[in-house]
């Protein structure tokens, strides 16, 4: 028998703190930062009641025919895919707060062109700029929001960024029950603009502090989430500068968990969720089915 590795043989649980942290503001910052996840979901929801209202209500230059509504519905993927590329660079460039700061821009923005659109490619052009900013924040909020969690709270406030995804694509589908496609992008500003206003009063997280080496800053910002820096373990020295080697994939703790991850991605994605979100009130009006 080979020896066990010592890393596959470590529980993945800990036995809990003597102490548990109690701040509160933790909860705030995540709020703050899981309004990115709530403005995605809301992108994502956007053209399914807006589309048919395009398609029969807009003046002639903004109605959308059969191929404009295809890809007012898809464009946002096209931007998501980029913004997915740029929030990896900014993450470890600008920082977790700076990063989602950033995002709300082109959110705002793309709801904007979308509400004084004159022709369809500013509508096309507004879902393209949310896309983008859906790729950003999908990647970044969830970051922000494990690397700012004590432990006790991490898995609950971890699991909150897909409960708002899907929070957003679901006020997106009621609001569109009252408001018409002009309105209903007025309303998708106001969580980016929320969430901008909320994370400018929130810390950088701790852990980015440190990589940083602005060690009294990642202290202060410790308090200012914990109340305290009990529970608090800090990264090894040079951790931030090991990089990946592929000999790791051979470890079965490393390549199984990556593998049932990866999986689980695409065929979430082959499924054809995403056209479901995307075109849910046309499908039903094709199939005569009335609410």
């Amino acid at each position: 028998m080979s020896p066990e590795d010592p890393q596959e043989t470590q529980p993945l649980l800990r036995p809990p703190e003597a102490r548990t942290p109690r701040g509160r503001r933790v909860f705030l910052a995540s709020f703050a930062a899981a309004l990115g996840p709530l403005s995605f979901g809301f992108a994502l929801g956007y053209s399914s009641p807006a589309i048919p209202s395009l398609r029969r209500t807009a003046p002639p230059a903004l109605r959308l025919g059969d191929n404009a509504a295809s890809w007012f519905g898809a464009v946002v993927t096209l931007g998501a895919a980029a913004g997915g590329i740029l929030g990896g660079w900014l993450l470890d460039r600008a920082g977790r707060k700076l990063s989602l700061l950033l995002c709300t821009v082109p959110f705002v923005t793309g709801f904007a062109v979308i509400t004084a659109a004159r022709d369809v490619w500013m509508l096309l052009g507004g879902r393209l700029l949310t896309g983008l900013a859906c790729g950003v924040a999908s990647l970044v909020a969830p970051v922000y929001i494990s690397e700012i969690a004590y432990p006790a709270v991490r898995g609950l406030l971890g699991s909150c960024v897909q409960l708002m995804v899907v929070t957003g694509i679901l006020l997106a589908y009621v609001a569109g029950w009252v408001l018409e496609w002009r309105w209903l992008a007025v309303l998708g500003c106001v969580p980016p603009t929320l969430m901008l206003l909320l994370m400018c009063y929130m810390p950088e997280t701790p852990r980015f502090l440190l990589t940083q080496h602005q060690y009294q800053e990642a202290m202060a910002a410790l308090r200012f989430l914990w109340g305290s820096e009990e529970g608090w373990e800090e990264p090894p020295v040079g951790a931030e500068h090991q990089g990946f080697q592929l000999a790791l994939l051979r470890r079965p703790g490393i390549y199984k968990p990556l593998i049932i991850g990866i999986s689980l991605m695409v065929f979430q994605q082959l499924s054809g969720v995403n056209a479901i979100m995307f075109y849910a009130n046309s499908i039903f009006e094709e199939a005569k089915f009335k609410v």
